[in-house]
């Protein structure tokens, strides 16, 4: 029974973390609040995926490095004009 109960213990602890590698904060300091980032439900609207140059550029996809000037600027904010996104500061950033 305790190995059957440590199984499931460890299989859930690592379902968690495949979980939320998906999900990313940006911001987290900023007084409008932080940013979480899906990077799921956004792959489920970007056409193409990964494969988008505004996201990944034209390197193998990995870890992007968001600040505000990219954020406000080429890569979020320009995609959400586009694409019909949030583009006001309190739809993003949530106290």
């Amino acid at each position: 029974m305790k190995k059957l109960i440590i199984a499931l213990l460890l299989v859930a602890v690592s379902a968690s973390f495949s979980l939320a590698s998906d999900v990313v904060t940006y911001a987290e300091g900023c007084k409008k609040g932080p940013v979480t980032f899906d990077h799921k439900s956004h792959s489920e609207f970007v056409e193409n995926s990964c494969k988008n140059a505004a996201c990944h550029g034209d390197a193998t996809p990995a870890k992007i490095v968001v600040d505000k000037k990219t954020a406000h600027g080429k890569m979020c904010k320009i995609c959400h004009k586009t694409a019909g996104g949030p583009t006001r500061c309190g739809e993003c950033h949530v106290k």
